[in-house]
């Protein structure tokens, strides 16, 4: 593998290269409509491609559903490859895979600054399990738990599945697999993976928060402190 230069980049890989995989015929990069800068116009649609925090993005997003389909796609880490380079960025140091996993469910996170707009007839969203290169420096400018090491850039290395999502009802496939018609927020923690406990219960609420913004679960009793949750 050639080790990448280093420094400088205004537009993450990842990002640019799904910009390109969603560039159909006809389509134009990064234009201007009503006042906002578009990744993809296309002849029927807009195409957002959303790789960091979705709430920078609601405004936008609710301006351009009042005259226009948009397409929003938000990829999710299934697997991330960590590649460390020394601080002159070409000497590569390390390279090991990450032990987090993101899912589907993960998305729950991102998906709750967007619950009101969620059910608009012209806002339909896919999300993209994909495997990542994460490409490190230490520069000494990072993180103190990364130890100084920054992130430099992230590369597509396979999109392995995608989901459309374009009816409300779609939303439920967030829940893990295995989830009966009646459950907790115990029981959906028990169903996700690749992240620690912490954050399994921390995403589980997540997930029946923004069902139940979306109508598509209700509280339907308490056991103990435990809310009970079935579908509407």
């Amino acid at each position: 593998m050639t080790s990448p230069i280093i420094g400088g980049l205004n537009e993450k890989s990842l990002h640019r290269q799904l910009k390109e995989l969603y560039c159909t015929k006809g389509s134009i990069m990064e234009a201007k409509v009503s006042g906002y800068v578009i990744d993809i116009v296309r002849p029927d649609e807009l195409v957002e491609i959303q790789t960091g925090n979705f709430s920078a993005m609601r405004n936008k997003l609710a301006c351009l559903l009042t005259e226009h389909r948009v397409l929003l796609v938000y990829p999710i880490a299934a697997e991330t490859m960590i590649s460390t380079y020394n601080e002159d960025g070409h000497t590569l140091r390390s390279r090991r895979r990450s032990p987090k996993k993101g899912s589907l469910s993960s998305a729950a996170a991102e998906l709750l600054y967007l619950a009101e707009l969620l059910p608009h007839p012209n806002l339909s969203v896919e999300i993209l399990l994909v495997k990542q290169e994460e490409v490190r420096r230490d520069d000494g400018n990072g993180s103190w738990r990364r130890k100084g090491v920054s992130i430099e850039d992230r590369v597509l290395l396979e999109v392995e599945e995608i989901r459309h999502f374009s009816r409300i009802s779609d939303y439920l496939t967030l829940l893990p697999a295995g989830i009966g018609s009646s459950f907790d927020n115990k029981e959906v923690a028990t169903g996700l993976t690749g992240i620690n406990k912490r954050g399994k219960v921390r995403l589980a609420g997540q997930i029946t928060y923004l069902l139940r913004k979306l109508e598509l679960i209700e509280i339907t009793g308490k056991e103990g402190n435990r809310l009970l949750f079935t579908s509407c």
